[in-house]
């Protein structure tokens, strides 16, 4: 069966990201970007008895030890960091190892840390088992863990030697993740491609339905936009990559305000990115017709488009440690019209403080 291959063009190298039906069904598929020093796979609870079994086999070995985590935020922690880094140093395992993160983008990120982190970085690859992971937070290199005051706000840039997204896995979602997973499809198109987002209008329906095909083409065309990005401005620091960020910012409060796990990623993103709309509105950036084009591809996909009863003030108090931000000021990312997008932070913050409320229209 065909399979799509999009390049990762970082400065730090250049990785692939394979997209296509049934990947995990192939013997040796991960042989190519596993080392010699041990392999150690770190997974979740709910996907250790789907998919673990088939990691020796893919591996193109015999030994694969493995790690299982909880399922969900409650693995992204310090602890379950510590948990890693203790199993691969009892294992012994040297710099040549490799780190296999099987599972949704909160595994992938704790992973990814790890292997950051050991040995001053060895090898990762990604195997994204959520529609959100394959998406996003499997292909840029940005790893973290949340801590008590705030979302992804310790973390490194380390690139992973490859990732597979099958999109076969997603058979197995639950509608919620999947309806997550397509928060993170349509930022896509918001922030960077218009026509993009025009075919997720006239497709949400399929990919609802989980159809391959339409699944395949937004995995595909997400990927493409993204590595795009993340090779123009791979450590975030001339403000391109942040756009990737559309919605995060309120969305990181959301999560954060609620307590982890409350709301999936995705549906915080989603309503995030209802959020700024508004406040772009309000600014004069954005027409009042393209904001609700967006809340309406949004909500017929099931997807929240405001954050609820959620305290304005504690919000905002979120918000205000965002790593976007500089000069003690607020930065967001707003849309100056459908697929195009920008870091700023200048804008009322009376605006803002209408929009947090619910007062927006």
């Amino acid at each position: 069966m065909e399979v799509d291959r999009i390049e990762v063009r970082a400065a730090s190298g250049t990785y692939p990201v394979l997209v296509g039906q049934d990947l995990l069904g192939r013997p040796g598929i991960l042989a190519e970007w596993v080392g010699n020093g041990g392999v150690l796979a770190v997974t979740s609870r709910a996907v250790a008895g789907l998919y673990l079994d088939r990691l020796p086999v893919l591996a193109g070995g015999d030994r694969c030890e493995s790690l299982v985590l909880p399922d969900g935020e409650e693995a992204k922690d310090i602890r379950h960091w510590q948990r890693i880094l203790h199993r691969m140093t009892r294992l012994g395992l040297d710099r040549g190892c490799t780190l296999i993160s099987l599972g949704g983008g909160c595994v992938g990120d704790v992973t990814g840390f790890a292997a950051a982190c050991y040995h001053r970085g060895v090898d990762y690859v990604q195997l994204p088992t959520t529609l959100l992971a394959q998406v996003d937070s499997s292909v840029g290199g940005k790893t973290a863990i949340n801590t008590e005051w705030g979302k992804n706000l310790v973390g490194a840039f380390h690139q992973p030697r490859a990732v597979i997204c099958d999109t076969g896995v997603l058979d197995t979602l639950p509608d919620r993740e999947l309806k997550a997973g397509l928060a993170e499809i349509v930022k896509y198109g918001a922030i960077a491609d218009e026509e993009f987002l025009g075919w997720l209008e006239n497709n949400a329906g399929a990919l609802l339905a989980r159809d391959p095909a339409g699944l395949r083409h937004a995995v595909r065309r997400s990927i493409e936009i993204k590595a795009a990005i993340v090779g123009e401005d791979e450590h975030d620091r001339s403000g391109r990559r942040a756009v990737l960020n559309f919605g995060h910012s309120f969305g990181h409060a959301i999560e954060h305000t609620a307590g982890y796990g409350r709301w999936l990623h995705g549906e915080a993103v989603a309503a995030g990115m209802c959020m700024a709309a508004r406040l772009a509105v309000a600014e004069g950036s954005l027409q009042r017709g393209e904001q609700r084009r967006l809340e309406t591809l949004l909500a017929h996909l099931g997807l929240p488009v405001n954050a609820g009863d959620l305290d304005a003030g504690t919000l905002k108090k979120a918000m205000l440690g965002d790593k976007k931000n500089a000069g003690g000021r607020i930065r967001l990312i707003l849309p100056r019209g459908l697929g195009d997008a920008h870091l700023t932070g200048d804008f009322s913050m009376d605006a803002l403080d209408v929009v947090l409320s619910g007062r927006a229209p």
